[in-house]
């Protein structure tokens, strides 16, 4: 037995360790509770109850600062908010709003798609809290760039508490499990099995190789690079889903009350999939956490580069990703499924039935789903290259030559993404993302007083703000 399967083996053995430690479970009647999940949602429950449903009744106010009605270009940063938001979107609008619902009906039923969208609602408040404390405890860098996430503001939240090292150890473990987690495997992969599905096309390593020079030619720049071709690229391959998926509900329509009734009883009914009411609820906040990393402390990443000198601000940005993810896309998923009748098909799973939804309308919708499988997973690879780089900086270093080091290496990884062998490698990534999670949630916590202080005095701001331009207009009328 060579020393190189015998290595495998053992990466094999101990990622399969590591996932049954990361995503354990417990039963409740029967159901099983992944620990980290339930660790995500009591999370996003208690930040919306305690800043008083922000998520909702700041949700107007949300759209006009991405809109950039507040906007200052005077302000710190290296791009402009909605630029911010759409790299954080392109890093979790992927597979999840694909495949993912269609996983989350298979084993729930339909009424998991109604947990989805309660659980996409209390990860808004969740965004809002990690965004705001990004921008909070970024720092500006000589160059004007930004070194930001949650790594400085975890470290920062045991310091006040007066657990200096705790807090270095944990920012340092968030940060390897980001490097480690920012290895685009899964996405490349997925990317060619569809090619391959479609087209026939059967050479892994020139597509990983064309994907990972793809790639460099966008994290290169950094992100400001990243920032300009996400914006571009998120609303293009979002209007390329959603454009068919209203054309099936548009045809459709008649049957759409019905649709909506079955959700809703389907997340209340006792017989329902998988273990009763609870099994489709814990479904749906799976599926939700996994597609909108509400709480993971990824796009934190992506927000502290924001150009605002109001941390606040880009948190009411922040708080737009799971609605636009979850609610929005994940529901439409969830209609074009439903309303077709194809989650009534067996032996069909994954990105297998949401195709097949699509093609009983569109017979040629394989070809699209290809095209946007690619161009969500490319953008997520992108974006989370960068969360990568910035969890190296911060071990390593933001000097150019450890940064160079990084993108060569993330490069390479990608190069050989598609290749079939490298699946044992899933589950480490997977176990790697969801760590971030352990302290990234803590530190929310400890830094949630704060939130709200400053939340209150922003709202005051901006109560006083709207008062003195009422004054200045009925002074010149």
């Amino acid at each position: 037995m060579s020393s190189e399967f015998s290595f495998q083996q053992a990466f094999e053995q101990f990622s399969t360790a590591l996932a049954s430690v990361v995503f354990y479970s417990f039963e409740v009647q029967g159901v099983a509770i992944p620990v980290t999940v339930l660790w995500l949602m009591c999370g996003a429950i208690v930040f919306t109850c305690y800043l008083g449903f922000i998520n909702i009744r700041g949700f107007r106010h949300a759209l006009r600062v991405v809109r950039g009605d507040f906007a200052d270009k005077n302000d710190k940063g290296e791009i402009s908010q909605f630029q911010a938001l759409s790299a954080a979107l392109s890093g979790t609008v992927g597979t999840g709003n694909i495949a993912g619902v269609a996983v989350a009906i298979t084993l729930g039923g339909p009424g998991a798609t109604f947990w989805m969208i309660v659980a996409g609602f209390l990860g808004m408040t969740t965004k809002f809290v990690e965004c705001t404390l990004a921008v909070k405890y970024r720092q500006i860098l000589p160059d004007g760039t930004v070194a930001g996430g949650p790594m400085y503001y975890i470290k920062a939240a045991l310091e006040k508490y007066h657990l200096p090292r705790l807090g270095k150890f944990l920012a340092g473990f968030f940060a390897v499990a980001c490097v480690f987690g920012s290895a685009g495997f899964v996405h490349v992969n997925q990317g060619f099995v569809q090619v391959k599905t479609v087209t026939g096309f059967d050479n892994a390593w020139l597509f990983g190789f064309i994907y990972a020079a793809l790639v460099a030619l966008v994290i290169v720049g950094g992100i400001k690079s990243i920032g300009r071709v996400t914006s571009k690229l998120v609303p293009l391959m979002c209007g390329i889903y959603l454009a068919a998926a209203l054309v099936i509900i548009g045809l459709h329509w008649q049957d759409i009350p019905g649709a909506l009734l079955t959700i809703v009883k389907g997340a209340f009914a006792p017989e329902a999939a998988y273990g009763g009411v609870i099994g489709v609820l814990i479904q749906g906040f799976r599926r939700a956490a996994y597609s909108n990393e509400a709480g993971i402390g990824s796009s934190p990443i992506a927000h502290a580069a924001a150009r605002t000198n109001d941390p606040v601000s880009e948190g009411f940005v922040g708080l737009l990703e799971p609605f636009i993810d979850t609610v929005v896309i994940c529901t439409i998923s969830a209609l074009v499924i439903i309303l077709t009748g194809a989650y009534l098909q067996t032996g069909l799973d994954g990105v297998q039935l949401t195709s097949s939804a699509f093609a009983s309308v569109f017979d040629w919708f394989p070809l699209v789903l290809m095209v946007a499988l690619l161009l969500f997973g490319y953008s997520t690879v992108v974006s989370w290259a960068y969360y990568g780089q910035k969890g190296w900086g911060f071990l390593f270093g933001e000097h150019k030559y450890s940064i160079r080091a990084y993108k060569v290496l993330i490069c390479a990884v990608v190069a050989i993404g598609a290749v079939p062998n490298v699946l044992a490698v899933f589950d480490f990534i997977d176990s790697m993302i969801f760590l971030m999670a352990v302290p990234n949630i803590l530190a929310l916590y400890l830094l949630l007083p704060e939130v709200k202080q400053d939340l209150q005095l922003y709202l005051r701001k901006m109560a006083s703000s709207a008062q003195h331009k009422s004054a200045s207009v009925a002074e010149l009328r």
